[in-house]
């Protein structure tokens, strides 16, 4: 019987190695974990997504940023690879920020796989609630028609809006309405779940 030596990773190490290495990892409480790819129609929703995203934002103080960016949940001792993220925190976009990570986002979008749907159901989710600054958690599904908001209300519980087929989704930490065509143009079952 062979062993798999499980190692322990300090902080400092991690963001070390991920800035050295190729490839990138999540971080949860010492350990790491390979951060998948992504398929085709991921990166298109997700990339409709960020630009929406980015141009309605042009010329605030708030950044959109894509996949490669890190957010630390100090709290949960993790890091993590969100699909779409956006900050308008000095503590993230300040010139003497750290550049490899972020802190204080106030929107954070993950596109539900079949093989990332419980992750970011759960153990993401569980995190990313976590952080103060962290206003909604979007979920959007790479497979249907069907995006969920988790908006925090003022007394600090989150609430979900559903949204689906023709429906607009409402950000109201950006003021933004997107139509559902616009999430999911240029996605092939599109046309087939719009007429349903």
């Amino acid at each position: 019987m062979q062993h798999t030596k499980i190692v322990y990773w300090s902080e400092r190490d991690y963001l070390q190695a991920e800035r050295d290495g190729a490839l990138r990892h999540e971080y949860i409480a010492g350990y790491i974990y390979a951060h998948a790819g992504a398929g085709k129609l991921h990166n298109i929703i997700a990339l409709n997504i960020a630009s929406l995203l980015r141009t309605h934002l042009r010329g605030s103080p708030s950044h959109t940023f894509i996949s490669d960016m890190k957010v630390r949940v100090k709290s949960a001792k993790a890091y993590y690879y969100p699909d779409i993220v956006v900050s308008g925190s000095p503590l993230d976009i300040a010139n003497d920020s750290p550049g490899d990570f972020l802190v204080a986002p106030s929107l954070i979008v993950e596109i539900l796989s079949e093989s990332s749907e419980v992750i970011d159901r759960r153990e993401k989710m569980r995190a990313y609630f976590q952080l103060d600054s962290l206003l909604e958690y979007v979920l959007v599904d790479s497979r249907r028609l069907k995006v969920e908001v988790f908006r925090r209300g003022d007394d600090g519980e989150y609430n979900v809006d559903i949204a689906g087929g023709a429906d607009t989704v409402m950000l109201q930490s950006l003021d933004l309405k997107i139509d559902m065509r616009a999430i999911y143009e240029d996605v092939a079952f599109l046309d087939n779940e719009a007429a349903e």
